[in-house]
């Protein structure tokens, strides 16, 4: 899969931008019941939104327990998600994820196992999940994880920038960070549980965007709360402000607690109802997600043979 934007540049620090927002939780709220409610998508058309959903997803394993032999059974699923008589049944020739997302030292065995196939190898770093180890450590891992082969870096910014609302410090650090990643896109995750309010989120996300974050990721999987419709809500419409100020497309990731088709589908339209139906593209668009293609492929299969299957019939890794 390659990236048709080009690496953001981000903005000069312009806190202007996001200094006197406040966000309405009660109006965001509302707003993200309703784009569950107000549309509904069935069939043949459900089908192919799952089919899109599979592309977009960052099939991911950060486990302590991870070794080589998961990380290669991953990517041979991130390979062929679906199974060949679902895939022929569709009338699809050719499907992937998004990308494989792993540990800094797990990249060389992902590398390798999805060599001539296109799918990028994104990797955590800066610390994950807490970010709280020195900069230059956080850089160096950095580093690190590019030199080892991924073409996408999830890092995670200093929670206490934000709540002590530190944002020239924020936007000093992220861009160290973006700087550290050479030609490898970023992911700049908020952790956005951590972060008290949906104005800190929005703030956050533009301060992250000005850095020169080629996407806004929400969460890091490990906080009490993770990927929300009304935070995600937040998230987008930053983005969209950004895109209307500077002319960039900035990509978007929720993470964290989605693992149902039913969380694709209704992450589906939030981009589209509330971004641009561009905005569903992988190059804009990734889900965070482990168990959710094993549910997708059984939501899949149900279309095809008007049956459910068992779970361990789509095995993920």
């Amino acid at each position: 899969m390659t990236h048709e934007f080009p690496r953001m540049t981000g903005s000069a620090f312009a806190p202007d931008w996001f200094e006197t927002m406040a966000v309405n939780a009660s109006a965001a709220e509302r707003r993200a019941a309703t784009l569950t409610t107000r549309r509904t998508v069935k069939k043949e058309f459900q089908a192919a939104w799952l089919a899109r959903a599979i592309t977009c997803i960052d099939l991911t394993t950060l486990a302590g327990d991870d070794t080589a032999g998961r990380v290669q059974r991953l990517c041979a699923k991130a390979r062929a998600p679906l199974r060949g008589d679902l895939m022929a049944a569709l009338g699809l020739d050719q499907l992937t994820v998004g990308a494989v997302c792993v540990y800094p030292t797990m990249v060389s065995h992902a590398v390798r196992a999805l060599e001539g196939s296109g799918i990028p190898v994104a990797s955590v770093a800066t610390g994950f999940p807490a970010g709280l180890t020195p900069l230059p450590l956080r850089l160096a891992e950095i580093r690190y994880a590019v030199e080892q082969g991924a073409a996408e870096i999830d890092i995670v910014i200093t929670r206490e920038l934000v709540l002590t609302g530190k944002w020239q410090a924020l936007y000093d650090e992220i861009r160290q960070m973006r700087e550290a990643c050479g030609p490898a896109h970023m992911k700049a995750i908020l952790a956005t549980g951590d972060l008290k309010t949906l104005t800190n989120v929005y703030k956050a996300s533009m301060v992250a965007m000005q850095a020169g974050s080629d996407f806004i990721k929400t969460s890091t999987g490990k906080e009490d709360v993770n990927a929300t419709l009304p935070v995600s809500l937040t998230m987008v419409r930053a983005l969209r402000d950004f895109r209307e100020r500077t002319g960039q497309w900035v990509g978007f990731k929720p993470a964290g607690g989605l693992k149902t088709a039913k969380d694709a589908m209704n992450w589906l339209v939030l981009m589209k109802e509330e971004a641009d139906v561009r905005w569903t593209m992988p190059d804009l668009f990734r889900i965070g997600a482990s168990s959710m293609l094993g549910d997708i492929e059984r939501q899949l299969e149900h279309y095809v043979t008007g049956r459910y299957s068992a779970a361990n019939r789509h095995a993920l890794a």
